[in-house]
């Protein structure tokens, strides 16, 4: 039985010329690469981009990789950075909140809710819908902790902060985590009561 290499062990492969061991660092970490791109760009086809190209900027730069974080911790640097770059170059459509036709679009979207009743029994689901609800940061953050198992310590690396400012937003970010779920779950909650 072989024993599998570690990320280390993949990067020293990679920088003495076996470029090809590379593909696994990326199938280790693709998913959860794309889960937080895409939490901060919204749209699949722009996390598919944003991942590719979080891809292509770690191999360029995996000989500048110290070692002295975790080499996840390094990539989703890159990620986060990566996607706040998208987003500056993305031109966004604002609309007045005041608008009907935005107003439609808002109702279109919590009513989609209840439209596959499979779905929502799902706490996955509703986990998910919460999230997508809220700011790019807030959702990246509570991506990276839960999903992603980073500690306070990583994550202050990825967004280049104290961990104790990671700990505040962290708590913050399940505030209105909280609050999304309670929106999502308004009806749900009052069947029980």
């Amino acid at each position: 039985m072989q024993q599998k290499l570690t990320d280390q062990d993949l990067i020293s492969a990679v920088l003495a010329g076996n470029t090809k061991v590379y593909a696994e660092l990326v199938k280790r970490h693709e998913r959860f690469v794309f889960t937080l791109a895409l939490r901060f760009v919204k749209k699949r086809e722009d996390a598919e981009e944003v991942a590719q190209d979080c891809f292509v900027k770690a191999y360029r730069a995996l000989g500048t990789f110290s070692h002295h974080s975790k080499f996840s911790t390094w990539l989703y640097t890159i990620t986060y950075t990566t996607a706040m770059t998208f987003l500056r170059k993305k031109q966004l459509d604002t609309q007045s909140i005041d608008d009907e036709e935005t107003g439609i679009q808002l109702e279109n979207q919590l009513s989609s809710y209840d439209a596959n009743e499979i779905e929502r029994k799902s706490a996955y689901v509703y986990l998910n819908q919460a999230i997508a609800l809220l700011l790019p940061n807030d959702a990246a953050i509570i991506t990276m902790f839960y999903q992603g198992e980073q500690s306070l310590e990583e994550i202050s690396q990825v967004l280049k902060t104290e961990p104790n400012t990671v700990k505040v937003k962290l708590h913050r970010a399940r505030a209105r985590l909280k609050e999304k779920m309670q929106l999502i779950l308004k009806d749900e909650v009052k069947e029980l009561l």
